[in-house]
């Protein structure tokens, strides 16, 4: 490990993970890197679930708070939630031993905008960061740290934290060096414009510098990233694809987009990668990424020379596509730049790019208010994670999803969505397998037949039924008509009767 650990100073706080969990009390506030599966750390989790673990057998109390940049894995938030070792979760989440934690209120949540994360760190919102918990490639003979697979929030918490621990892991590729970009926006209120023009600007260094005297303990680990495999695509997802690239093909048509320089943000998932899949046989060429993870289907953009550079602050590749990331590093760093969340996210940098954005949803309405974390309004699923960064500031913002779910059982087209993460007035176009409702420059009461127009054709008739009941209820006003009385009949008839059809 010693070219892992070039630093003198920090080579002697070398420990295991149980004696490093000891830096860890019941009630800190914990911030931890790991960002939709990658560069989180892989050994003080379980430490720490199992202090949890023996401190409650004793009848003591053991729980932290958990600060992260997305969603980690289930050996991080996974161990950790069935240990209940956690009080408070942000920003983001997806392990389903944890979900079931939140929607059982045994552990309490709380959804932010990833964007908005890093600064609520540094302005203090959570109160004092006790520990910074973070993994990272290497450390360098001057203590700084050459990033892992991600960067997330780990600058503000590696600054606001008064003590940290560092996982040190050799499965990452050495050859990651260079790959990330870190520049640290001026703390409030000096801030000042993020001086990126290109998808490929580099404005920082590749190192994160911190205060040593701060590290109590590192860590050496040998574990791979989550990586979870990507499906197939399936029909549906092969003609989303194919619809999506229609819309953009209307962009061209329109004036508004070139087949030559198309910018592109995707969040994560099967779809997404078939979209990425349809790109590599389309007319794009020269296609940039500035997003939040690099996906398989950007490693096959580059590799086909479809794609010259993606930003973003994480990986979230399948086990394959890391196995080849660790083994191309050295290529892809040519091509890739990981940057801090505050960046990648930026609402300012996103509003000048100039960028196509595409998210995935729960469910959208019939006036185009998209419902992305929270299933018949109470439930939630994962978070809002990026998508509303995106969403706001884009040229253009896509929702892409499958026209129903469960075997038909739910529409993912409403007549009035049950949770409201997107408003009607930042989504602009919505896709499934039956087409684009391109929502741009209508209102409201124009949106409706172009929302029901991509509902699965079972769902169409009830959709009709409603606006036409909304359009006469008694006291309707008119700009943007509903029945309340039947406006949630389809989320009633879910729980009621176990498909929103009734």
């Amino acid at each position: 490990m010693s070219e892992r650990i070039a630093s003198a100073e920090l080579a002697g706080k070398v420990m295991s993970a149980d004696e490093a969990a000891q830096f860890i009390n019941n009630g800190d506030t914990v911030g931890m890197s790991g960002f939709t599966g990658a560069a989180y750390p892989k050994a003080l989790p379980t430490a720490i679930a199992n202090k949890a673990k023996e401190a409650h057998a004793r009848g003591d109390e053991y729980q932290i708070n958990l600060l992260t940049g997305a969603s980690t894995a289930p050996d991080c938030d996974g161990v950790l939630a069935e240990a209940d070792a956690i009080n408070y979760r942000m920003p983001y989440q997806s392990d389903p031993i944890m979900r079931k934690k939140i929607n059982a209120a045994e552990m309490k949540y709380q959804d932010i905008h990833l964007s908005h994360s890093g600064l609520q760190v540094e302005q203090g919102f959570f109160g004092e960061l006790d520990v910074a918990v973070v993994e990272v490639t290497r450390i360098t003979e001057h203590g700084h740290l050459i990033p892992s697979s991600g960067v997330g929030n780990n600058l503000e918490y590696l600054d606001s934290a008064k003590k940290i621990i560092l996982e040190v892991n050799s499965w990452q590729s050495l050859n990651l060096e260079g790959m990330a970009d870190i520049y640290q926006v001026p703390h409030l209120p000096n801030r000042t414009p993020i001086p990126i023009n290109n998808v490929g600007d580099r404005i920082g260094t590749p190192y994160i510098q911190i205060d040593t005297d701060k590290v109590v303990a590192i860590v050496e680990t040998d574990a791979p990233d989550r990586n979870s495999p990507f499906k197939e695509p399936d029909e549906v997802s092969k003609q989303i694809a194919g619809n999506f690239l229609d819309f953009l093909e209307a962009e061209v048509q329109a004036g508004r987009l070139s087949y030559d320089g198309y910018i592109m943000q995707s969040g994560v998932g099967n779809v997404p990668n078939a979209v990425m899949a349809g790109l590599l046989d389309s007319k794009f060429e020269n296609i940039t990424a500035y997003t939040e993870v690099v996906q398989d289907g950007m490693l096959d953009l580059i590799d086909a020379g479809k794609m010259t550079v993606a930003s973003a602050t994480s990986f979230a590749l399948s086990p394959e596509y890391a196995e080849k990331m660790n083994a191309e590093a050295k290529k892809y760093r040519e091509h890739l730049v990981l940057r801090p969340l505050q960046i990648s996210n930026s609402p300012e940098v996103i509003r000048r790019m100039g960028l196509i954005a595409s998210n995935g949803l729960i469910e959208a309405d019939i006036y185009g208010n998209v419902n992305s974390t929270h299933v018949n309004g109470t439930r939630i699923m994962n978070g809002i994670g990026g998508s509303g960064d995106f969403t706001r500031n884009a040229f253009a913002s896509t929702f892409i999803s499958p026209s129903v779910a469960k075997d038909g059982a739910i529409s993912a087209i409403v007549p009035f969505a049950s949770h409201i993460d997107h408003t009607e007035h930042d989504a602009m176009v919505i896709i499934t397998e039956y087409g684009f409702a391109d929502l741009r420059g209508l209102a409201p009461r124009d949106r409706v037949a172009k929302m029901i127009a991509v509902a699965h054709p079972d769902y169409r008739p009830l959709l009709e039924e409603y606006y036409e009941r909304a359009l006469k209820a008694e006291k309707s006003f008119q700009q943007t008509p509903h029945d309340l009385k039947t406006a949630f009949d389809f989320h009633i008839n879910m729980i009621e009767k176990g498909s929103m059809k009734g």
